[in-house]
C-alpha cells in the first residue's frame, strides 16, 4: 500500500515539475524594475509609500506635485509631474504628461503613433512630453529615431522636434478611447502587483525547494510495509 501511494507522489511531483519549472523560466525572462516615488504616485491605481517592484504592463500616474523614478538595469525613467504611462519593459507607452529617459539599452517611448528611440545601443538620454495631442521631444544625449505615421528620420543630438499624436481623426478617436481605458484601469485599482509576487525570484525558488524537498522524502522511504511490532 505504501509503495502505490510513493508511486502516485512520486507521478504527482513530476507533473508539478512538468508545469512549474517552465513558467517558472518565462517569469525570470520578464523584465523587472524599481519604482521609486517622490511625493504620492499611484501604481495600478493604487498609492505607494515610497518604493515598489514594477513589471511590464503595470501603469505609473503622477499628480501636479509628484515625480515618479523607475530604475531598470541599464536604464532609467523619470516620470515628470502630471503623467501617466505604462512600463512594458523595453518600451515606455506615454499616455500624457511628460518623461525623461537615460538609458544604454535603446529604451524607447511610444506617444500615439509616435515612437521615440536611441539610434544606437549607447548612453542616450531624452525627454519626451506629450500635450493637448502633440509630441514635444528633445535629444538631450545621443541621436533618437523618430518615427510615425508619415515616416522615420533621425534627430542629432541638441536638437527638438514636434509630431501629431496620431495623424487622423479617427486614429485620435481611437487613441482616446484606449486613454480612458487606462485612465480607468488606474482608479479602479488593478491588483498588478499581487500578480508581480508569482513571479519573483524569491517565489521561484520557494517553488522548487517545495519540490525537490518532496521528491527527496519520497526516495529517501523504503517500500518495506509498516510493522505494528516494529514502527
Amino acid at each position: 500500500m505504501l509503495a502505490m501511494m510513493k508511486a502516485l507522489y512520486l507521478k504527482i511531483l513530476s507533473c508539478l515539475m512538468v508545469m512549474i519549472f517552465p513558467a517558472a523560466l518565462f517569469a525570470a525572462d520578464q523584465p523587472a524594475a524599481m519604482l521609486y516615488s517622490h511625493g504620492t504616485a499611484l501604481l495600478n491605481g493604487n498609492s505607494i509609500a515610497r518604493s515598489s517592484a514594477i513589471f511590464s504592463g503595470d501603469l505609473v500616474q503622477t499628480n501636479s506635485d509628484s515625480v515618479a523614478n523607475i530604475n531598470a538595469t541599464g536604464s532609467s525613467v523619470l516620470v515628470l509631474n502630471d503623467s501617466l504611462i505604462q512600463y512594458e519593459g523595453s518600451t515606455v507607452t506615454l499616455e500624457h504628461g511628460g518623461i525623461t529617459i537615460s538609458t544604454s539599452k535603446s529604451l524607447a517611448t511610444r506617444a500615439g503613433d509616435v515612437t521615440v528611440s536611441p539610434t544606437a545601443s549607447v548612453w542616450t538620454e531624452f525627454e519626451v512630453r506629450d500635450v493637448d495631442g502633440r509630441v514635444q521631444i528633445a535629444a538631450r544625449k545621443g541621436e533618437l529615431t523618430v518615427s510615425d505615421g508619415s515616416g522615420t528620420t533621425t534627430l542629432a543630438q541638441g536638437q527638438q522636434t514636434t509630431r501629431d499624436e496620431s495623424q487622423s481623426e479617427t486614429d485620435n478617436k481611437t487613441d482616446n478611447q484606449k486613454r480612458k481605458k487606462r485612465e480607468k484601469r488606474v482608479a479602479g485599482a488593478v491588483p498588478g502587483a499581487a500578480e508581480g509576487i508569482f513571479n519573483t525570484p524569491a517565489a521561484i525558488g520557494i517553488a522548487g525547494g517545495l519540490i525537490i524537498g518532496g521528491t527527496a522524502w519520497a526516495l529517501s522511504h523504503t517500500d518495506d510495509p509498516v510493522s505494528p511490532i516494529k514502527p
